[in-house]
């Protein structure tokens, strides 16, 4: 089954409106952004979520030991590395996790500006359960709203598809999620700015149909 993310949650009510619009992982910012959240805040709203319902960290540049404390005081069931983690120690990090969920960001224009990047992230692979592809830009990480060249990106992604699943990420909303799927083939996809209705709330008929037309694509694919 295609696994759906909405990241970016900051409030309880749009927690509530996703899992019941049928996502799989909700996303709680650690990083600078409009949408960060303190781990007090995120705690509370986890502790009302059901278990079926993945909780991601997502952070930037943290130490494998800062996020074995900020998983088990704030109950996340998994991290995304954001950030510019070196892939040497993706080890480090998956000892420090456990067995919860471990996702490294790779932004598309870097790639596309220099392949061989890809190189060593693939080598160290096996400490992680799948990569993220997002858009980025200079000024921001995520969260932009811009799509990333598909076409161009498409062999990247194979590439990494050898080795791990991949969650396609970047300007993703209602009405092009379907044609992300039917590209990519991805294991999952991951949204904040298509179904929000201002930064950092949800639009709830957004979430429906988001859910909706990646879910319709993912019964017939």
């Amino acid at each position: 089954m295609l696994w759906i993310k909405i990241c970016a949650t900051t409030t309880l009510d749009d927690a509530l409106a996703a899992r019941d619009a049928g996502a799989n992982a909700l996303g709680f910012i650690f990083a600078p952004s409009p949408r960060q959240l303190t781990p007090d805040a995120a705690a509370a709203i986890i502790r009302e979520l059901p278990p079926s319902v993945e909780k991601i960290g997502v952070v930037v540049n943290e130490t494998p030991a800062a996020l074995k404390n900020l998983a088990a005081t704030v109950g996340l069931t998994g991290i995304q590395l954001h950030g510019d983690e070196p892939p040497s120690q993706f080890p480090d990090f998956r000892r420090a996790l456990g067995l919860r969920k471990l996702i490294k960001t790779l932004q598309a224009r870097q790639l596309l500006a220099d392949p061989t990047k890809l190189d060593a992230y693939l080598t160290h692979a096996n400490s992680l359960d799948g990569f993220l592809i997002d858009s980025g830009s200079p000024a921001a990480r995520g969260g932009s709203g811009q799509t990333f060249d598909w076409s161009a990106t498409l062999p990247i992604v194979e590439r990494i598809q050898r080795h791990k699943p991949v969650v396609i990420a970047g300007g993703l909303n209602p009405a092009n999620v379907a044609d992300a799927i039917k590209l990519f083939d991805p294991c999952g996809v991951d949204v904040v700015s298509g179904v929000e209705a201002t930064v950092g709330r949800k639009d709830p008929a957004k979430l429906r149909a988001f859910i909706a037309a990646a879910r319709g694509v993912a019964v017939s694919h």
